[in-house]
């Protein structure tokens, strides 16, 4: 799935109310990065971001609440797909940027925290499901393209074979801790390929 810009702290037109938001935002980011998500502190972010205490209580509530703005932000931030032509081309287009994603310093060291925080944290759990079920839908309509250009089987679940191409990316970096290449990129598009076209994803 296509993936976010590196950091949150960008200022969008908006007036103070959005320069307080993106100086909140980037400095989650930063705190997640450099302490995980038991480091963060609603105190940290408010000295880091220059703004006051209340203002970040009142507005996010919680560490989760601001993990939950932070992947708001990082998805509206995602450029959408382009369309290549072929499912083939799609899916390594996508692979690409998830690989891109994970190997960059910031930006994967950001999922890393909040992947870890939503194994003990609701809150957090439900903002990263809508973050990555965002992207998910929004690849699988490449692959809907592909079904009707008669490159996979009628039937065929568009959202299953994006799952499939991320997935590995995934398990390398969170649990073999692995660095993710573009060659395990590559090698991910061709499996999922391959099952796709055999109709494995074929809705039952």
């Amino acid at each position: 799935m296509d993936q976010p810009s590196r950091s949150a702290g960008t200022v969008r037109p908006g007036g103070r109310t959005a320069r307080v938001r993106a100086a909140v935002l980037e400095a989650t980011q930063n705190g997640l990065v450099e302490h995980g998500f038991h480091g963060l502190t609603m105190d940290q972010v408010a000295a880091r971001a220059g703004v006051g205490k209340t203002t970040v209580y009142r507005r996010w509530g919680s560490p989760a609440g601001l993990v939950a703005d932070l992947m708001t932000e990082l998805a509206n931030q995602s450029s959408s797909h382009t369309d290549m032509g072929t499912v083939e081309e799609d899916l390594r287009a996508n692979a690409l940027s998830v690989q891109r994603a994970l190997a960059d310093e910031r930006l994967g060291s950001t999922l890393q925290a909040v992947i870890a925080a939503a194994t003990c944290d609701e809150q957090a759990a439900q903002a990263l499901r809508s973050f990555y079920l965002r992207r998910i839908e929004e690849w699988a309509h490449v692959v809907d393209l592909a079904v009707k250009r008669g490159e996979l089987p009628e039937g065929t679940d568009g959202r299953e074979v994006v799952r499939a191409v991320s997935a590995p990316l995934y398990y390398r970096l969170m649990v073999t801790r692995e660095p993710v290449t573009r060659e395990d990129a590559e090698a991910s598009v061709s499996r999922a390929l391959a099952a796709a076209r055999a109709g494995a994803f074929v809705r039952p």
